[in-house]
């Protein structure tokens, strides 16, 4: 026969436990806490997962994001950035002052340099677009692309990608 007392006890004894397993996780939770604070505290941090901020709408067609991930200084020499074109969305042609590498990390767009005909470029394809190309770059009409931009030195905004050309480019694009 179970004695009553004996369940009390028990009861009390799990009980206290329970608590001070309670106490001991919110101690080591915050420790981890304030672990991470102290860490980023001494570094530079960013994410390339923050979608940045809506670009001005100026040089495209659309809707466009641009996280700025690492801008070239003194000890760096290029620019990362990482940019999100919203489905029915280009930038104008243009060119670099020195080389460009876009390497898509989502979704599917176009890519067209001037004399040659337009791609489709899509997650895990890396362009490379050396310097003083003009070039032009997007999403397709029907998704979203994100691509991160590697380059550096200057940009030089060429002729204006109309509405009509891009979707007679998606148009060609498509039916292949």
């Amino acid at each position: 026969m179970i004695k009553p007392l004996h369940c009390f006890k028990v009861c009390l004894f799990k009980f206290n436990e329970i608590k001070h397993m309670k106490n001991f996780l919110i101690t080591v939770l915050n420790l981890f806490a304030l672990s991470i604070y102290a860490q980023t505290n001494d570094y530079e941090l960013s994410s390339f997962l923050e979608e940045g901020f809506k670009a001005p709408n100026t040089n495209y067609l659309g809707e466009a994001w641009l996280n700025p991930l690492i801008r070239s200084d003194e000890l760096i020499s290029y620019n990362l950035t990482k940019a999100t074109f919203k489905a029915n969305s280009t930038l104008n042609w243009h060119k670099h002052t020195d080389q460009q590498v876009l390497i898509v990390v989502a979704g599917k767009g176009y890519y067209q340099e001037k004399g040659k005909q337009p791609i489709v470029m899509k997650e895990g394809d890396i362009l490379r677009c050396t310097a003083n190309t003009e070039h032009w770059h997007s999403s397709s009409k029907d998704y979203d692309v994100t691509y991160l931009a590697i380059y550096k030195g200057e940009t030089e905004w060429t002729t204006v990608l109309t509405q009509e050309a891009y979707d007679e480019v998606a148009k060609q694009l498509s039916e292949n």
